[in-house]
């Protein structure tokens, strides 16, 4: 099933229009500050000196060293949409449950799917994936698992899409070390708060990034997405007072989920997921308080929820577990 969060008509359509907290998905409730924009970032075609700005941004936050390539796409999404194109379908394993869409691509365009619960039974396929930190139990392998595993699979996907705030976990230093078979996904929407300007990246070794850029065309970036990228990637400061303030309102979290009763399985400073005992029961009874939560069909009792923003927000979901 191709369920997601952020489904808020669902919840609307089923408690009623009014003011939602949506914790349905794992995106920074406080998002980097837009910069004011030239008019010909909305005007013009992308220069390739805008496009050079935007990768050279992402490769020296992200951590990429000499002789890693990387190229933005209109979001990870776009990244797990082109990665079954690029080599000739066969057996894919992915380590699950995770994002669904990695298995539900693959299957689209002929792969065969085997989902796995573990790295060890990754080795061996012709395409494996992994999302690390995974989403939505926060499990996490260390750099050095992800490269013995590199050597014993063909095409390696590594979804980093949630691991901003964890830049010890990344494959990206370590890319330029490893066979040319590793592709890793960054999502910028996420961390940065601003999913809908649709961008994020893939980085790996030359020949394989200029395979799905090939692929993903010309001008699949936005200008818009390209401006506020940049600045975004460059803000160093932005980033490591997000990452403090994330860690501290995940801890508030939990601490709120625990006065419920629920049992903390894991996560990661971005989203929170709870062991509630009934999740549809927790969600409709958070959803009378016009707070939409995550469940999962994989589950009885998993419930995922985001990180409110402000202070009212946190009040709303207060009352909401108290109610």
């Amino acid at each position: 099933m191709r369920d997601h969060g952020g489904d808020l008509d669902r919840a609307m359509r089923e408690h009623g229009a009014g003011d939602w907290l949506d914790l349905s998905t794992g995106i920074n409730p406080v998002p980097y500050p837009v910069p004011d924009l030239a008019p010909r970032a909305f005007t013009a075609l992308p220069t390739r000196a805008d496009m050079a700005a935007l990768t050279d941004a992402a490769r020296a936050a992200y951590g990429a060293t000499k002789g890693t390539a990387c190229t933005p796409l209109a979001g990870a999404q776009a990244a797990i949409q082109l990665v079954p194109r690029l080599t000739t379908p066969g057996t894919a394993r992915v380590v699950t449950p995770t994002y669904n869409e990695h298995a539900a691509a693959l299957r689209t365009q002929g792969w065969q799917v085997e989902e796995v619960g573990s790295l060890d039974a990754l080795k061996g396929a012709a395409l494996a994936v992994v999302v690390n930190p995974n989403n939505p139990d926060g499990r996490a392998w260390t750099p050095e698992a992800l490269v013995d595993l590199a050597t014993t699979t063909g095409l390696l996907v590594v979804d980093e899409s949630f691991a901003d705030p964890h830049p010890d976990l990344s494959l990206i230093p370590h890319l330029a070390t490893l066979p040319g078979n590793t592709l890793v996904l960054r999502s910028f929407g996420k961390f940065y708060g601003l999913a809908g300007l649709r961008l994020g990246f893939a980085l790996g070794a030359p020949d394989l990034i200029d395979g799905i850029a090939a692929l993903a065309g010309p001008w699949n970036i936005s200008g818009p997405a390209i401006a506020t990228g940049t600045a975004a990637l460059q803000d160093t400061d932005w980033h490591a007072n997000t990452c403090a303030r994330l860690l501290t309102d995940a801890a508030r979290l939990d601490t709120l989920a625990a006065t419920r009763g629920w049992q903390f399985v894991g996560g990661t400073p971005l989203f929170r997921t709870y062991d509630t005992g009934n999740a549809q029961a927790a969600q409709e009874r958070l959803a009378h308080h016009h707070v939409w939560s995550r469940v999962f069909p994989y589950s009885e009792s998993w419930l995922r929820l985001g990180l409110p923003g402000t202070e009212a927000q946190w009040l709303q979901l207060e009352s909401a577990l108290r109610g």
